[in-house]
């Protein structure tokens, strides 16, 4: 919009929750026809001093220097790991996290905590020998950050056998400690999420399960009606550090951490031993909403 009025460029407030001068990174894109401009994040307290100087009738003079561009695709992977079923192999809940994330810091709370838990997760079930009827699959989704590729790929590379996926429960909140599961399925699952989540008492994790669950990584997996789970973590401080150079290892709690992954394998296996399985996603339902 700012483009089409003749803009040279476009400057906003970081949408961070921090005011700590730390600019808060993004993506944005282009329309067809209008010219590209660039575009920038101011951190707040950069944000807040101009406004002062405009406020008080001063000539604002700004120079960018931007060395962010953009590059031809390469080709990289998702990487998965299973713990086989006992005795409905063929059959799937998926759980998981992605491997990348802005390169201002680290990307330890997104989302290298995600992806963390979910590894934990099916090492616990393996270390205590806990084999699921149905085939417990993690997946390290790649480039969910820059255009979900990861999620859109593993849906095309499986579509096959989504009719046999169960379950899939995304870990993309950051590292805070586990609060429930948000879920998105057919009719009756709230209440039977909310059974199986009563057990998890001890890590916090009945607090709530909610209508609404899913994400970036396992969305594409909604054509074809599997029930979408996300796990649900205290994000106060999330946005803090999200997208910053702050998000590093120093903001995750090794308690939380190992909460998070009991919670993703409590929920995993059971949700891979139910029976009848969640209900699917009704086939009214199975398109994302506009946003």
């Amino acid at each position: 919009e700012a483009a089409k009025l003749g803009a040279v460029a476009t400057l906003i407030r970081s949408v961070g929750t921090l005011s700590a001068r730390l600019p808060h990174t993004g993506s944005h894109s282009y329309r067809e026809g209008v010219e590209k401009i660039p575009a920038a994040a101011l951190a707040a307290e950069d944000a807040d001093l101009i406004h002062r100087l405009l406020a008080s009738g001063e000539t604002v003079r700004v120079k960018l220097v931007l060395r962010c561009r953009l590059l031809p695709d390469a080709e990289s992977a998702n990487v998965i790991g299973e713990l086989r079923g006992r005795s409905r192999p063929e059959e799937f809940v998926v759980i998981g996290g992605h491997l990348d994330s802005w390169d201002l810091g680290t990307g330890a709370i997104d989302n290298g905590a995600g992806v963390a838990v979910s590894m934990e997760a099916l090492r616990v079930l393996k270390k205590l020998n806990l084999r699921p009827k149905r085939t417990i699959r993690a997946v390290l989704f790649m480039n969910e950050e820059n255009g979900g590729r990861g999620g859109k790929a593993y849906a095309e590379a499986h579509r096959k056998e989504l009719s046999r996926h169960v379950a899939a429960i995304e870990s993309d909140g950051g590292a805070g400690s586990p609060l429930g599961f948000g879920v998105t399925a057919g009719e009756g699952a709230l209440e039977r999420m909310a059974s199986l989540a009563r057990a998890l008492q001890s890590v916090g994790s009945a607090q709530g399960v909610k209508a609404g669950g899913g994400g970036v990584d396992i969305g594409p997996m909604r054509e074809a009606g599997v029930p979408l789970l996300s796990l649900r973590q205290d994000m106060t401080y999330y946005f803090d550090y999200h997208h910053t150079a702050a998000d590093t290892l120093d903001k995750v709690d090794r308690r939380d951490l190992a909460d998070n992954a009991v919670a993703l394998a409590y929920m995993a296996l059971a949700l891979a031993n139910l029976d009848p399985p969640l209900a699917r996603i009704p086939e009214d339902q199975r398109h994302e909403p506009e946003r």
